[in-house]
């Protein structure tokens, strides 16, 4: 008789998590999430105030947290706040944006302000959280909040898709050489997701039927479809999953 398997563990105990911009949406979720799962958490957005507030929001709860103001678009100051506050077990790299607009009506300005802080910042978060991880020598689990965007095109999105290819990129090719310092570095890809950045979308008709057709499951997402998906990649349970995308679209992707 061979003995039973057993499942991994998805107990984050001991365990010190970075969420960015983790004062509402999704990145509150992950937040929330990890959390839940034991870790303590820090989060960063760069409103003091309502970082503040969801943080104390998580400690009532009685959870681990503490909120932190951060533009993360600012290299200087994360690097002093990741080598302050770190290192750090888990990064849900989050904080993003998205200034949906035509094709041929995107200007320099609108280029920048979105690749810059979803790619740019992005990729040097996460360099920064790798090299604590390194020199801690406990591995780690690196999350990017890519999107479904990052693997097919989307009305109004160009820059938006290019920033998550980008990122999409990134990830891959990080993960190949932090694999050797036992660090994982993954993506999650949301279809569109009920949060204050995605809130016009619905607010348009015609956007609202473009999704209803595109989602095989008939419905959008919400913040809860992506809590464990944040919790899987952090944990134990996900211990041999590296430079790899997980996609929660509801099947958008799949045709």
């Amino acid at each position: 008789m061979t003995d039973l398997p057993r499942t991994p563990s998805f107990n984050l105990d001991g365990k010190r998590a970075l969420v960015t911009g983790a004062s509402r949406g999704i990145g509150l979720g992950g937040a929330m999430a990890l959390a839940e799962h034991g870790a303590h958490v820090v989060m960063a957005a760069r409103n003091a105030e309502e970082i503040g507030a969801a943080a104390q929001q998580l400690r009532d709860a009685g959870y681990s947290a503490e909120g932190l103001s951060l533009d993360v678009g600012d290299y200087a100051a994360m690097v002093s706040f990741v080598r302050q506050h770190g290192p750090f077990d888990i990064l849900f790299n989050n904080a993003g944006t998205n200034q949906p607009m035509p094709y041929v009506d995107v200007t320099p300005d609108n280029f920048d302000m979105i690749t810059d802080l979803n790619l740019k910042a992005a990729f040097f978060m996460a360099q920064e959280v790798a090299k604590g991880m390194i020199e801690a020598g406990n591995g780690g689990s690196i999350i990017h909040t890519s999107s479904q965007m990052g693997h097919v095109g989307g009305i109004d999105r160009a820059v938006y898709c290019g920033s998550k290819f980008g990122i999409e990129g990134v990830t891959k090719a990080s993960s190949i050489e932090l694999a050797k310092h036992k660090i994982r570095v993954n993506t999650i890809c949301p279809t569109f997701i009920r949060t204050p950045m995605t809130a016009s979308t619905f607010e348009n008709p015609e956007r609202v039927a473009w999704l209803e057709e595109k989602i095989k499951l008939g419905r959008v997402g919400e913040i809860e479809d992506i809590m464990g998906a944040v919790v899987f990649l952090a944990s134990d349970a996900s211990s041999l999953v590296t430079g790899t995308s997980l996609l929660i679209d509801g099947g958008w992707t799949a045709d």
